[in-house]
């Protein structure tokens, strides 16, 4: 059965917490994993919730604050001890492949694995794209460069009727093409319309992660009905100067974001350290937004749900 998995590594911000880590996500992918930022511990929660590196071959980093980028180093050198194959390409700016190549190149240079580099800038373009998923870059507003990404499955099969794959006698090479829209024709020539042997497909899933940012108009075109939205909330709404003057969102302007996006759900995170619980700053999303749920460290969440 097709996989899409929103694994959560850490979700707290720039200051490691007893409660939270620095930024990281891995979606986990029709068994190809994906993962989304690389704070300080994120290999140690890796291991933790035994995600296997030998599926690991893209990292997206938003921006170059060390919260968000620190511990990939500490990752990509393990790689080779895990005796990693392949390749691993960084989706960073020009900066971040300099920084991350020159330290790779003095820490471990005898790689398991080839690492390479693909060069992003802000704004709104395709980054990555295989047959089944397509990720572009989101114009996000930070003290510095910054982008999110958005993740998109490509078109679905349709799902293919058993009782009628029997009836006409459908041989087994031939059902994948039925699925994938082919007519079916019989040994004496009779056309059977695919319709009648498949049903629609299931509709395709997007999910957008906006971190860090100030509520950003221009994403909200972009996401546009997105499944699954994490927006950063690293501050409640008595501490909005703060999250202004930082360049950040509040819980409210997330769920607002969520809202006028017509988001169907909406997760939060990039605490501030203040906050032992996120328990208020999910209580002010959901009073914009219901369909709201706070990250947590080693959550899965699947977004085919």
């Amino acid at each position: 059965m097709a996989r899409f998995t929103l694994n959560i590594l850490g979700c707290g911000s720039a200051k490691p917490t007893p409660q939270h880590l620095p930024a990281c996500q891995v979606l986990d992918f029709r068994d190809k994993l994906y993962m989304i930022d690389c704070g300080e511990g994120a290999q140690h929660t890796f291991a933790q919730m035994h995600l296997r590196p030998s599926r690991l071959n893209h990292v997206f980093i938003s921006h170059l604050h060390g919260d968000h980028f620190l511990g990939l180093l500490g990752l990509l050198s393990s790689m080779t001890l895990m005796g990693k194959e392949g390749e691993v390409v960084v989706h960073t700016f020009a900066d971040g492949a300099r920084i991350i190549g020159d330290m790779m190149n003095y820490i471990d240079r005898h790689r398991s694995y080839e690492l390479r580099f693909n060069i992003i800038k802000v704004g709104h373009e395709v980054i990555y794209e295989d047959n089944a998923l397509r990720v572009s870059t989101l114009p996000l507003k930070h003290s510095v460069p910054a982008v999110g990404f958005l993740f998109e499955e490509k078109g679905k099969e349709r799902h293919l009727r058993g009782d009628m794959a029997d009836f006409h006698g459908i041989p087994a090479w031939q059902r994948a093409a039925v699925k994938g829209g082919a007519d079916f024709v019989k040994p004496d020539g009779t056309v059977i319309p695919n319709n009648f042997l498949t049903t629609a497909p299931d509709p395709p899933v997007r999910y957008a992660y906006c971190s860090d940012t100030m509520p950003s108009e221009r994403v909200i075109p972009l996401i546009e009905g997105v499944d699954w939205l994490y927006h950063e909330a690293t501050y409640d709404s008595t501490r909005a100067d703060k999250a202004r003057q930082y360049c950040h969102s509040t819980a409210a302007q997330a769920a607002e974001v969520a809202r006028r996006a017509q988001a169907k759900h909406l997760i939060i995170g990039h605490y501030s350290a203040r906050y032992d619980t996120p328990e208020l700053l999910l209580r002010e999303a959901q009073a914009i937004f219901p369909a709201t749920i706070a990250a947590a460290e080693r959550q899965r969440l699947d977004l085919l749900r």
